[in-house]
């Protein structure tokens, strides 16, 4: 299946989305993106068969966040008084953020190159990340004299803590790969022609499980985040008693004790 601007390929359980606009570096803040982004990531809520994401992006880059020739031609997203400005950011790339942050599907960025600005948030929305070695990440919105208008103020500090990321946001400064990787950023550095292989085979690890048992155990990391103990204790119950009551689990616990190998159908 193909969706332009963003490139839809699937293997078994696994989807891989490939950001393809690589003659532009793969801007994200164009309707035709954002309104793709958005709708596969409705879409996978709605398809228990999908059981994970690689993000990606053609070409050298990952993202380059917003379009900086639109940004200098005060078009598109950026072309509005001050007012509408903001209306214009909560009705375009705020949606991804949403979108993303409501996936239930686990996301993997694969990030191949620079992930600059949006791009570089576009990747912290994912659950885990992995990078080329030829990758780096900059929080440059005030290089550029904005602030991060797509959601990096919240995912930032999460990824990485309040300290760095404070340095990121306010020096704007590039992170190289085996920094990101020291800072807990991304979970693995490899090679430029294993970053696919690497993606697919965490891909497989996170699809081998019962999808409902991960789709409830990510909602759960997501609720977590705003969440009092007593809040998150009470929402795992439910869910516990969802799962309690699947085939996968009875599955689950049937082949443990056989000691075989189970078969889940998201049931």
């Amino acid at each position: 299946m193909t969706t332009t601007p963003l490139r839809i390929e699937r293997s078994e359980a696994i989807e891989t989305w490939t950001l393809d606009l690589p003659e532009q570096r793969n801007p994200i803040s164009g309707d035709d993106m954002i309104t793709a982004i958005e709708e596969a990531a409705d879409r996978v809520n709605r398809d228990p068969s999908v059981r994970a994401v690689i993000l990606t992006g053609a070409g050298s880059a990952f993202s380059s966040g917003g379009n900086i020739k639109d940004m200098a031609d005060r078009t598109g997203l950026f072309g509005h008084p001050a007012a509408a400005q903001r209306t214009a950011y909560r009705d375009g790339i705020q949606r991804i953020p949403r979108a993303l942050h409501a996936c239930e599907v686990t996301l993997i960025a694969a990030v191949n190159g620079p992930a600059v600005g949006a791009g570089c948030d576009l990747a912290l929305m994912c659950d885990l990340r992995i990078a080329s070695s030829t990758a780096f990440f900059a929080e440059s919105f005030v290089k550029l004299g904005i602030i991060p208008g797509d959601g990096g103020a919240f995912f930032l500090p999460r990824a990485i803590g309040a300290a760095r990321a404070a340095e990121m946001a306010l020096t704007g400064d590039r992170v190289d790969a085996e920094t990101a990787l020291a800072w807990g950023l991304v979970s693995q550095v490899v090679a430029p022609e294993d970053l696919l292989t690497s993606a697919r085979r965490l891909a497989e690890r996170v699809a081998a499980n019962p999808p409902h048992a991960v789709r409830m155990a990510k909602k759960l990391l997501r609720e977590a985040e705003g969440r009092s103990l007593d809040g998150v204790l009470e929402l795992s119950a439910a869910f516990q008693a969802i799962a309690h009551q699947t085939r996968d689990h009875h599955e689950a616990v049937a082949a443990m004790l056989e000691k075989r190998a189970p078969s889940f159908t998201g049931e």
